[in-house]
């Protein structure tokens, strides 16, 4: 990276980090490195100074330096060089070991798009914005254009969409690993806060747990419990999918408990089978996938939480109207 521009020491972009955190782990003398010590190791492979490593974003929320070791760890993660273990917790895999290992590489997007599991990261995001753009707009605000062209409230926009799509990911991939007992409850919080059953105790049950005729568990529909939803969840891994016969042995389960409505949360995907047999059967199905599951999860605070309101101004025209 060129460290000198107009005479200005330069904070390393979120690309130029991804080589020094892989190093930060394969140099380690321990088998996991903490979050914070990645990022002081990255901070002294670019002889940062003091106020470098904190200098702040404009929102003071956060050192810039952390945000974009945030994102360096967020796309090597998404390629397989990277794992972690546990929270804040990171292990560099075989596949960046042997990024490493390769001379003379430049460890960046460009590098990344070869794996297939990155590409479908970021084909998720559908949106021309890129981390590069999220920088942008987080530190030149103030400018009319930044350098991709676009309007610095597009640039906003696009970046507030790049943030969600990767915390999405992020959210569900943590979500497969968590225990069934904690899924049960995560469950349980998110149709609770999204106004099933009020908030009263015993709205939902059984959520989890196993010899119910093929249910997973009941909400209430009401406080009353006047309506219920019947729910079968399916903790699954990415790319182990919901098929028909799962949805028809669902609908059986439902019509043993003489139910009208069934919801069916996944956090892999259903075949494309599977939710034509759900739109074709009597009985109400709504189905969830992970995707879903996460935009939720998202919406109503479940496992994350808001970090700051931003909010756009604009000109009141009719407030200035015969002046």
């Amino acid at each position: 990276m060129d460290r000198e521009t107009k005479g200005k020491r330069m904070i390393p972009n979120y690309q130029d980090c991804m080589k020094p955190f892989l190093l930060a782990l394969q140099q380690s003398t321990t088998n996991e490195v903490k979050l914070r010590d990645i990022i002081n190791s990255i901070a002294d492979h670019f002889e940062l100074t003091d106020d470098e490593r904190v200098q702040p974003l404009p929102s003071g929320k956060q050192p810039i330096l952390d945000n974009r070791v945030g994102w360096a760890r967020t796309y090597l993660a998404k390629a397989g060089l990277i794992d972690s273990p546990r929270r804040a917790h990171f292990v560099i895999t075989h596949r960046g070991i042997t990024a490493l290992e390769t001379p003379n590489l430049d460890i960046n997007n460009q590098y990344l798009k070869q794996f297939d599991e990155f590409v479908a990261f970021t084909n998720l995001s559908n949106t021309k914005a890129t981390v590069e753009n999220t920088q942008q707009a987080s530190i030149k605000l103030d400018q009319q254009e930044d350098s991709s062209g676009i309007t610095p409230d597009e640039a906003l926009r696009n970046a507030y969409k790049t943030i969600n799509d990767a915390l999405a990911q992020d959210i569900l991939e943590r979500t497969r690993g968590v225990s069934p007992a904690f899924f049960e409850q995560l469950l349980i919080d998110l149709l609770i806060a999204m106004g099933y059953g009020g908030t009263e105790e015993g709205t939902a049950h059984a959520l989890g747990k196993s010899g119910d005729n093929g249910v997973d568990g009941v909400i209430n529909q009401d406080p009353l419990g006047v309506d219920q939803i019947y729910i079968q969840a399916k903790r699954y891994k990415q790319g182990n999918n919901i098929s028909s016969g799962d949805i028809r042995d669902f609908f059986g389960a439902l019509n043993l408990h003489n139910a009208q409505k069934g919801l069916f949360i996944t956090t892999s995907d259903f075949t494309n089978s599977a939710i034509d047999t759900a739109q074709k059967l009597s009985t109400r199905i709504v189905l969830v996938n992970g995707n879903d599951l996460a935009k939720l999860m998202l919406r109503y605070n479940i496992g994350s939480r808001d970090e700051q309101v931003l909010k756009l101004k604009k000109i009141d025209e009719e407030f200035f109207e015969g002046f």
